[in-house]
């Protein structure tokens, strides 16, 4: 089951890798000083981690817990709520991760990353990984079925996706809502990512990984709280 899984969350992004990267790029100026597949490149390896880490702890985990009674069955071992939920967490993120360095691979193949500082971008996945395994959590913590999760991925992912700098430079969207984009989560893996891919050492780094971890430490505060609520009564 590992190899078809991690087959399916290559497709996606390296379609867009190809068909955008390639075909619209060849119509595009280069950005930032470098061809726009390398400019996407980046983008599709955060976007690909964040909707992997996403599905597994949405569709995956609500499956777990509410179909399969998997988690129910964990209870009545000296495990308790807190371990489920962490194991959750960092397994989306482990998946997210091999997602991620998957695309990381393959994107270094086709010489589009640059330089031994491309290998740290393997961290900023994990961190990304976390960031949006948290954020999925809360979103199955209030889920009374699997159609909820449409709202969050079309309310929250589907415009994040747009507004974070993967598919363009964020300063061609107006003012407001290219600072309403640089604050999202998503934003702050693009901004380490891309110039680490290009061999350059992110600006504020510390401040983009304080945001993702900070985003990783409320949600998951937040997760326990709902969890609780829900599976202590």
């Amino acid at each position: 089951m590992a190899l078809p899984s991690l087959l399916g969350n290559l497709a996606d992004p390296m379609i867009y890798m190809f068909g955008l990267g390639y075909g619209l790029g060849a119509l595009l100026p280069s950005l930032d000083g470098q061809p726009y597949v390398a400019f996407l490149s980046a983008g599709i390896i955060c976007a690909s981690t964040m909707n992997a880490a996403s599905f597994e702890s949405l569709y995956s985990a609500f499956a777990r817990m509410q179909e399969q009674r998997t988690w129910e069955a964990i209870f009545n071992t000296p495990l308790g709520l807190s371990d489920v939920l962490a194991g959750e967490l960092f397994w989306a993120a482990t998946k997210a991760l091999f997602s991620g360095a998957s695309i990381l691979l393959v994107v270094s193949c086709m010489g589009l990353a640059h330089g031994p500082l491309a290998l740290l971008v393997l961290p900023v996945i994990l961190l990304t990984g976390l960031a949006f395994a948290a954020l999925g959590l809360i979103c199955t913590m209030l889920a009374p079925s699997y159609d909820f999760f449409m709202y969050y991925f079309t309310l929250f992912i589907t415009p994040m996706t747009l507004i974070s700098g993967v598919f363009f430079p964020t300063e061609q969207l107006p003012g407001w809502l290219a600072t309403a984009g640089a604050w999202l989560p998503l934003a702050q893996g693009v901004a380490l990512a891309r110039p680490l891919m290009a061999g350059q050492w992110p600006t504020e780094a510390l401040t983009h990984i304080a945001a993702l971890l900070a985003v990783a430490f409320i949600a998951w505060n937040i997760v326990l709280i709902l969890a609780r609520r829900r599976l202590m009564k």
